[in-house]
């Protein structure tokens, strides 16, 4: 196996994955047309990325690539459907960033309350201006915290709130979680959360069903005295929206770890509107950024690695769907090489497609059973076919697929 790891990674992690491939090359300064010409020259069978966008012309250039690990929670920067049409698992590290987030969540608002970077900037440009900052904090107890999103992180903003003695709202946009059963923790709308919260922390992934998430609208159903952060996605909240929200006064504060045209690399200049909107913090992206949060992710990284070497199996896979099976088959078969080449010859013959197999094998190793799903129902004659037509066939089973 060749790896190609195209991004900063944990080095206790790479020393890992060396002891599970042939070839590791660590290349985190190879972006775009680099990127591209290293990966077609040497075709790895797995690439690992954090920031790095990966498009199908990268994908294309590795023949042989089966794989491409985010080493992180979000994939927005690969390419799924090219990925998918080219056979590639796309997978990733979900959760192992959470506490991370979340402390930079609460770091954020009680900056946010406190004013804490303008203090520091007044102190270093020489001004004392203890009358405006004695007065700027709210603070936070008893104070009214939405979450959008109760995933991994939402849950762990919820349980340091609840630490700072915090009422929280919260919202999910799939399907129906609970957050663990934290002090004052309640589920609500969305338009209930932004119209009660104090502040605000958005959690949830990026893409076409977020975008803008929080736009003009929901900014006007928000208090006046509210506080946004976002560290999760920068289209989710509408930036020109939130720009306008600030400068009328509409909102008191908001903090952006994500923001449109973020720069790739690690360091170099920077350019965005935001930066001279009032009562508006943005940092570079740091949300996971830390040893703890950076070690766990490259531990799973190997795992994923580590998984997929020994059985196959793509662990935290993103793009594979359901199988649109209408019929299972489950065929028993005694373990001897033929058996399920049979099988699936009938099948085949019949113009049936083989949407998914599950083949394990039983305690001594004398038989087997597979599990295949189909997109439609063999006939009885082919059914009969597969059951007569081998002495290492056991027995057959079909089965409509609820």
């Amino acid at each position: 196996m060749k790896i190609l790891i195209a991004d900063k990674f944990e080095a206790q992690g790479v020393d890992e994955l060396r002891r599970l491939a042939s070839e590791v090359h660590v290349e985190p300064d190879k972006k775009g047309p680099a990127l591209l010409a290293r990966v077609a020259e040497l075709d790895p069978n797995v690439l690992i990325v954090r920031s790095t966008k990966v498009g199908g012309d990268v994908m294309s250039a590795g023949k042989h690539m089966r794989m491409i690990i985010r080493a992180g929670s979000g994939y927005d920067t690969i390419d799924l459907k090219a990925a998918s049409e080219r056979g590639i698992f796309v997978t990733n590290c979900p959760g192992q960033n959470a506490e991370a987030v979340a402390e930079l969540t609460m770091g954020l608002l009680v900056a946010l309350d406190r004013r804490i970077p303008d203090n520091v900037i007044d102190i270093r440009s020489g001004r004392w201006n203890k009358a405006a900052y004695g007065a700027a904090g709210r603070g936070l107890k008893g104070r009214t915290l939405g979450i959008i999103g109760a995933g991994r992180i939402g849950t762990e903003v919820a349980r340091r709130a609840s630490a700072f003695e915090m009422t929280v709202l919260y919202s999910h946009l799939g399907r129906s979680r609970r957050l663990a059963d934290f002090a004052n923790c309640r589920r609500t709308e969305i338009s209930e959360l932004l119209r009660e919260s104090d502040a605000i922390t958005i959690h949830v992934p990026g893409g076409d069903d977020t975008k803008s998430l929080i736009d003009d609208k929901a900014l006007r159903m928000m208090k006046p005295t509210a506080l946004l952060i976002n560290t999760s996605r920068a289209g989710v909240v509408d930036e020109a929206a939130l720009a306008v929200a600030l400068r009328e006064g509409r909102l008191r504060g908001a903090a952006l770890d994500v923001f449109a045209g973020e720069p790739a690399g690690g360091s170099g200049e920077v350019t965005t509107p935001l930066a001279d909107v009032p009562n508006l913090y943005v940092t570079h992206h740091i949300g996971a950024s830390t040893e703890q949060a950076q070690l766990a992710v490259a531990h799973e990284v190997v795992k994923i690695v580590t998984e997929y070497k020994n059985s196959g199996k793509v662990r935290n896979c993103v793009n594979l769907s359901a199988a649109p099976a209408s019929h299972l088959l489950v065929v028993r078969l005694v373990n001897k090489p033929g058996g399920l080449a049979h099988v699936f010859n009938h099948i085949a013959v019949a113009g049936i497609n083989v949407e998914e197999v599950d083949h394990v094998i039983y305690d001594g190793g004398k038989a087997a059973c597979a599990h295949i799903r189909l997109g439609g129902r063999p006939s009885d004659a082919v059914i009969n076919s597969i059951r007569t037509g081998h002495p290492n066939v056991i027995g057959v089973e079909v089965t409509k697929v609820e």
